[in-house]
């Protein structure tokens, strides 16, 4: 596809400027980048996005700057992903902690939205337990929060299953084979071909013999996610909404009722129709715009007072 057959959001969101950093959170290397159309703006709504298993902020490459008209926006590759430093082990709390920190370098405010794509999500839930009092609230991507006894542990794959800790990922000779072999996890209808081809050129990198993959396979080795996430939601201090794919097949997906119930019919939930677990990739215009207006009704609510003082203000001059 030419890039005058690409939709406009795709053309736009390549083109768009931002900028990329690196900071070190508990002796790993975590990459992120930021966009901002305004930065001139201060008071504004900082969000932090995160993407699932096996991906990489640049997940977020057409959303983050539909969003950055108004917001300033962060997305960052957890640990074992895209250009971050693997780790020997990995946690739910120390990634938590790698959002909060490049909240703080890409200077979100003092009061970020988080938001979280299936795995994700369940890192932005972590990260909301520890810091939701800093925080202005929190959307979960195609990821929602089991009863306890609905819960099925994805971790510990070591202990559960027997794998092999260490285990390598496999190296291509051809640089085009490999690109040929990328798949979305879960598979699901393509849609916008380009965004995959994009996709799977910034998933590989260089390694002795070839081309392989940037992210770590032993990721959920020792990771326990744990049957506390129930616990967790309700012990927030912050705001939350549910984004989900209208035909999305991910198990994470499948306990919205759930949230319903917690919340007795009020957390705010959204299936964005015709839309399947990647749903940014789907009908990125209509995530976006969704996410957007859930954020700003936030940012609205929580500044009530300074907006009844600019509306009087300006009601009482000439």
């Amino acid at each position: 596809m030419t890039d005058q057959q690409s939709p406009h959001w795709f053309r736009t969101g390549l083109e768009c400027p931002s900028t990329s950093d690196t900071i070190t959170v508990e002796g790993a290397a975590i990459h992120y980048t930021v966009w901002d159309k305004h930065p001139e703006v201060t008071d504004k709504p900082g969000l932090v996005l995160i993407h699932g298993s096996n991906a990489h902020l640049e997940w977020w490459r057409w959303l983050a700057p539909m969003l950055a008209d108004q917001c300033r926006v962060a997305a960052l590759d957890l640990s074992g992903h895209g250009d971050s430093d693997w780790r020997d082990n990995y946690s739910g709390p120390q990634q938590g902690r790698e959002v909060w920190a490049v909240a703080e370098a890409a200077q979100l405010g003092p009061r970020p939205f988080v938001v979280g794509h299936s795995y994700g999500g369940f890192i932005a839930l972590e990260t909301a337990y520890q810091f939701s009092a800093q925080m202005s609230g929190l959307v979960l991507m195609d990821f929602t929060v089991p009863a306890p006894a609905d819960f099925i542990e994805w971790g510990l794959r070591v202990e559960r299953e027997g794998v092999q800790p260490g285990r390598k990922l496999r190296v291509y000779e051809d640089r085009e084979v490999a690109l040929g072999r990328y798949r979305l996890v879960p598979e699901q209808p393509v849609y916008h071909p380009e965004i995959i081809a994009h996709l799977a050129e910034k998933s590989l990198k260089p390694v002795d013999g070839g081309w392989t993959w940037k992210f770590d396979p032993g990721l959920f080795d020792y990771m326990e996610m744990g049957n506390t996430q129930q616990d967790k939601f309700l012990a927030l201090q912050c705001p939350s909404a549910v984004m989900l794919g209208e035909d999305s097949k991910d198990e994470a997906a499948f306990f919205a009722d759930n949230m319903d119930r917690l919340g007795s019919g009020l957390i705010p939930q959204f299936k964005v129709p015709g839309t399947h677990h990647h749903l940014m990739f789907d009908e990125p215009v209509a995530v976006a715009m969704a996410l957007k207006a859930t954020v700003l009704t936030w940012w609205q609510n929580a500044h009530q007072a300074q907006m009844k003082d600019s509306l009087a203000r300006y009601a009482a001059s000439p």
